[in-house]
């Protein structure tokens, strides 16, 4: 078998793009406004968050050279790597569905507002990984978002995009 369709090349090839990605995150959070007097900067945990995901990028392709260079039968890293074709592959359509969710979950952030679109994208990818309780699947979706936003809009004073559901906040405001 050739070493490029082994599980070690894939994550080799992985290592390298999401090392780009996550270089191109840092530099982003070069950008972020200054706040005077402040301990903590609004880059700060996304700068953190990248060099922890660069650190074990790193790893994984440090790992993966050496099995590619050790080459050992009984390696399972040297074993045939699955299919990534997206027509074939039940694994990769779900990935490629959540990315197409994602998209459409940043396209509709502004106008639904954060708990709404964050509430249909949650019952949407919980159904997809196989949750079916109804009520669950409402509860969850519903109350977290709602939450999260409330301990961000509330407790952290950051305020989020309501969209359509701005009377709520409205109503918080009065509390």
């Amino acid at each position: 078998m050739k070493k490029t369709q082994t599980k070690a090349f894939s994550n080799l090839v992985a290592s390298v793009i999401l090392l780009v990605i996550e270089i191109w995150a840092y530099t982003q959070t070069l950008g972020f406004k200054v706040v005077k007097k402040a301990a903590v900067q609004p880059a700060t945990f996304p700068q953190i968050m990248c060099i922890g995901m660069m650190i074990f990028t790193v790893i994984l392709l440090v790992q993966s050279v050496f099995k590619l260079k050790k080459a050992d039968p009984e390696d399972p890293m040297m074993e045939a790597c699955a299919s990534i074709n997206i027509i074939k592959n039940k694994g990769v359509q779900a990935g490629a569905f959540v990315i197409v969710l994602c998209v459409a979950y940043a396209a509709l952030f502004e106008v639904l507002g954060y708990v709404l679109a964050s509430t249909i994208v949650a019952a949407v990818i919980m159904w997809l990984i196989g949750k079916r309780d109804v009520k669950q699947i409402a509860l969850v979706s519903i109350l977290v978002p709602l939450l999260m936003w409330f301990v961000f809009y509330k407790l952290l004073t950051v305020n989020i995009p309501m969209g359509v559901l701005t009377p709520l906040k409205n109503l918080v405001d009065m509390i």
